[in-house]
Parts: structure tokens; sequence; C-alpha cells
């Protein structure tokens, strides 16, 4: 009955979906584990009617004006730049730590002094990840490291991560670095904005196809049996010969082998106010106060008129399958061998194909991912 079998509805599994049945008109059977489409990306209108993201605020931006184009053709856009706001030393400051967070935290000598430094230094409008600043000899420059160190990044990593800055791989330090700027936007790149209607509805425009079908709250291998020595694989109890492209977390697939391997999750608390703003910015950061690690006001994405507002302030603790659901893999040297020898595994298996964050154990942007997912396609099942 089908050509191929996607697990997963997230943008790597409906991307891919899309382009089987539009492109190569053949059919597809989508299966997800949980009760939507759309993976992490999900949003959802709650009881009073605001737009909200169910795992997490999603600002979509890219470089690229191929990823930008083809979303497009499944959802208009709110054009929203985004911002972001630290509260430190009881000041709500531009973040990334930038010439203005400078201004408004140092005296005025001290902050023309040091915003001359970093530009002779790093040139302007450039970023500079924490860990290589804190490497200049220079004694002001010293001085500035460590209190941005200390005040933006040391307690919101270990709030985020449960360990110190330096104990990260340098890929996720420099995700939030220091912006040598005065540019308070978040992301620099030329395509931002949120889907006009929400995410679940450009997925559903994505998926509204003759030649695909979605099966929701079910785990794939209740219906799909994969043989890991031979690649031999059964669908309802039946042989099949397509392709599978499989999007879940490698370990699991191999039914952890060789170990679990270690994400980050989060927790949401969701809270509707009788206000119509109840912040200045969709994000504001706490590194240093509460348990929480932001919160986000998510109005101000979806761009919604409403009398009333709802935010949701974000816990990090560590995933638990039974509990939660995985969102940021801990790279470190132990968990890049446990990855190599699933890769290993997956290689053996020509007929399935791994991709995306969970199948893959790496952190994508969402402009990213739509990159790998087209480039999937076009490379592995397109050819």
């Amino acid at each position: 009955m089908f050509d191929y079998i996607i697990v997963g509805s997230g943008f790597v599994g409906s991307i891919i979906a899309e382009r089987i049945a539009s492109h190569l008109h053949k059919k597809v059977l989508i299966i997800e584990k949980r009760n939507h489409i759309g993976g992490n990306a999900y949003d959802f209108y709650n009881e009073e009617g605001i737009l909200v993201h169910k795992y997490g605020p999603h600002v979509f931006h890219t470089r690229s004006k191929e990823v930008w184009e083809y979303l497009s053709h499944f959802t208009d856009w709110n054009i929203y730049q985004h911002e972001t706001l630290g509260f430190i030393d009881g000041r709500f400051v531009p973040i990334p730590f930038n010439i203005h967070s400078l201004h408004q935290l140092f005296p005025q000598f001290l902050a023309l002094r040091l915003e001359e430094k970093l530009i002779d230094q790093f040139g302007y409008n450039n970023k500079v990840p924490i860990l290589k600043l804190k490497e200049i000899e220079d004694e002001d420059l010293q001085y500035l490291a460590n209190y941005i160190y200390e005040k933006v990044f040391l307690n919101y990593t270990i709030k985020q991560w449960g360990v110190k800055p330096e104990e990260l791989d340098p890929t996720v330090t420099g995700r939030v670095p220091v912006f040598v700027s005065k540019d308070n936007r978040y992301f620099q790149d030329p395509y931002q904005g949120t889907p006009k209607y929400g995410y679940t509805k450009m997925f559903e425009n994505m998926l509204d196809h003759e030649n695909i079908k979605l099966l929701l709250n079910t785990d794939y291998k209740d219906i799909v049996s994969v043989n890991h020595g031979n690649g031999e694989m059964k669908v309802f109890n039946q042989s099949f010969n397509g392709k599978v492209i499989y999007t879940g977390p490698i370990d699991y697939f191999f039914d952890y082998k060789h170990g679990k391997l270690p994400y980050r999750s989060l927790q949401f608390i969701f809270e509707t106010h009788p206000m119509e703003k109840f912040q200045n910015t969709g994000q504001v950061n706490y590194p240093n106060d509460y348990e929480f690690t932001r919160i986000t006001e998510f109005k101000h994405l979806t761009g919604q008129k409403h009398s009333k507002t709802t935010i949701a302030k974000e816990i990090s603790l560590n995933y638990d399958a039974a509990k939660n659901e995985p969102y940021y893999p801990v790279k470190n040297n132990e968990t890049q061998e446990q990855l190599k020898l699933y890769k290993k595994e997956a290689e053996k298996l020509h007929h399935i194909i791994f991709a995306g964050r969970l199948a893959e154990y790496q952190y994508y942007n969402m402009d990213a991912v739509v990159a790998r997912a087209l480039k999937v396609f076009n490379e592995k099942i397109l050819k």
C-alpha cells in the first residue's frame, strides 16, 4: 500500500513526506507517536483563544532564501524580529550582551572605554564566544569578560545544562555570544518571522496530499519490525521492500544496544494574565534569579491581538522518557563515542535513512533542519 514509511511528523518527516508525495507521486505513511503533527514546533489555541507554542518559543530565522521560499509555499508570515532581555543586576538589558547592555550596566566613563577596546580587539558588529573573550589579556577586557561570564553565562548555563560552560561543547557556548554591536536583535538573519496562522497550520498544509496518510498516537514498533542484522522489514506483518525515513531517537531504534544517549529536557509552566502585555519583549532571561531560565510571552511572537496574554516559564531538567520530551543532546566525549557505535549500526541498514535532531543526535535550528530535510530528499531519495 505504501512506497515509503516515515517515522515522525516534525520538520524532517513532514518535509520529506511532502516532497515524496508531490514530486515523486509515491504513497507515504507517516507514523507519529504523539497525538499531533509538527514535532516540537507544534502550537495550539489555549482555552482563552491565545495561540501558544506547546514546546517553547519557536521563531523562524534563516539566511537561506531557498529554505524561506520552500516554507512560504505552505504559509504566509508574520514579520517578527526577535529581541531578548536579560534580568541582570536589577536591570533588563539586551541579550546577547551587546554595547547597549554595556552602557546600561556600567558607568559612562567605563562603558566608553570598554566599548572602544572591544571594537579595537574584535571589530564592530562581530560576535565573540564568552570563553574566547576570557582569554584576552587586557585588564579591562578581563574584568568585562569575568563580569559577563558570572552575570550572564555561568548560572544560566548551570540551570540550562546542569554543568559549567567549560564542560560544554564550544558549539553550545557559542550560541549566545557577546555581540560587539548596537543591534538588539537576537538573530541577524535576513529572513525572520513566525507562520501567520501558526506552525501547526503550516504542517497541515504541507501534509494535505492524497498520497500522504498519517497515523497518530502510534509507536512505530507496534506496526514496523526491522531485523537489525539483515535489514529485513515488515509493516503490518507483511514484507516491506520500500524505504523507511526514521526521525526518532537513534538509541531507541536499536533498543538501547549501546546505552541510552542523554538529553536535557524542558518543563513549561503556562500562565494566562488579565492584561494585554506582561513584558516588553517576547523573551526575558533570568540567569541568576528564580528556578526558571526564561519567560516567553507568545503574543509578541505571533502578533495576535487579545485582551489577555499567556506566558510560559521554562525550567530545564534531565530527560526521562517516562516523564518528558528530549530536547537538547548532551554532547561530550563519552556520548560521541556512543553515537559512533549507533552510526555504525545504522550504516548497515541500506533501506533506512536516519535524519533529524533525534536520529542524528544533533541539535539543529529550524532552518538548518529544513535544509537538512531537503538535502536528504535530493541526495538519498530523489537520486
